[in-house]
């Protein structure tokens, strides 16, 4: 993935400026090409779920892990019209991020496993680390002059993000069950009744999810005095892909899930002000990506995969970054 990525970089950088020279060589300048280095941080949480077979409750499992938060350093290439007021034109965009791992808030895992009712039934919550994060966008549209001072920029994008974690020491609550004999019990006393309770030291879990997404957007841009513009937009699509590996170290089972169809959806405001060949840029997004639905499949120690009921993934992040973008 790291060579793929390199590669598409090194293939849009030659390619712009190509066409970027090309254009130069006209009397007028049209388009310019720019590089802006950038830094950010996201808040939020990934979400992994397990959905009910024959439990009554709306899930069978759910484990949520936190960003919170998580600072990144990255690089956006751009390409586009020099004055996107003076005509229609193109433009595309390419961004990278490389965040920091850490320690970024809590991992809380509770399961809902009864058959006699919706009851909470397995509680955990443990310190999450963030080990990985990847993440890159790319867009291409059309720049569409409405006024001396509106332009639209219709767009589709495309996004890759690759998130690790691993969840280490805290402490589990967990109902009794009423049936001891049992292997597997499927019926328990409240959780609250004198619960059985661990207290966990080291990785306890491991989980990553991988992220294809593919959207169409819609960017409304206004030009403001005093050389500062406003870009407001949205992204939405249902084509969302998620491959996700979770690994319980105490148990030694690893659990993988191929899933689709969570709806994603980004609005995002962006402000910034030019002076000579510099772009100074402060933007807010919010990522949201819906559960999804898949296939889940188990391993458990020394055997093989086996499909083990339907699982899923969500996303929810609001990212904050500044950037600098040079002109060239």
């Amino acid at each position: 993935m790291k060579n793929i990525t390199a590669l598409a970089v090194l293939v849009i950088i030659s390619g712009t400026f190509a066409v970027n020279n090309l254009l130069c060589q006209t009397q007028e300048r049209t388009y310019d090409f720019s590089i802006a280095p950038q830094i950010g941080f996201v808040h939020g949480r990934a979400l992994e779920v397990v959905y009910p077979v024959d439990t009554p409750a709306d899930l069978l499992s759910e484990l949520r892990w936190e960003m919170k938060p998580v600072f990144y350093l990255g690089a956006q290439i751009d390409f586009g019209r020099l004055n996107p007021m003076k005509g229609p034109g193109f433009f595309s965009s390419m961004s990278f991020r490389v965040g920091f791992s850490g320690e970024s808030g809590v991992m809380e895992d509770r399961d809902w496993m009864s058959v006699e009712n919706s009851s909470l039934t397995h509680f955990s919550s443990h310190t999450n680390e963030t080990r990985k994060f990847y993440w890159m966008d790319i867009a291409a549209g059309a720049s569409l002059p409405i006024n001396h001072r509106f332009y639209i920029k219709p767009f589709l994008s495309g996004s890759w993000m690759l998130f690790s974690y691993e969840g280490k020491d805290g402490y589990g609550k967990y109902a009794r069950p009423k049936d001891k004999s049992a292997l597997y019990s499927d019926t328990f006393f409240p959780i609250d009744d004198n619960p059985i309770e661990y207290t966990y030291s080291g990785v306890v879990i491991r989980y990553t999810q991988e992220w294809y997404l593919f959207a169409a957007g819609l960017i409304f841009g206004i030009m403001l005095p005093a050389d500062f513009s406003l870009d407001l937009s949205f992204q939405i699509s249902p084509l969302t892909l998620c491959a996700a590996t979770d690994e319980h170290l105490t148990t030694k089972t690893t659990y993988r899930d191929i899933t689709s169809r969570g709806l994603f959806l980004e609005p995002m405001g962006r402000v910034t002000y030019t002076v000579n060949q510099l772009e100074f840029s402060l933007e807010y997004a919010y990522r949201y990506i819906r559960r999804t639905r898949g296939t889940t499949y188990q391993k458990n120690a020394g055997g093989d995969y086996f499909a083990n009921g339907e699982g899923g993934a969500g996303l929810s992040l609001s990212d904050t970054r500044f950037l600098v973008k040079i002109l060239f």
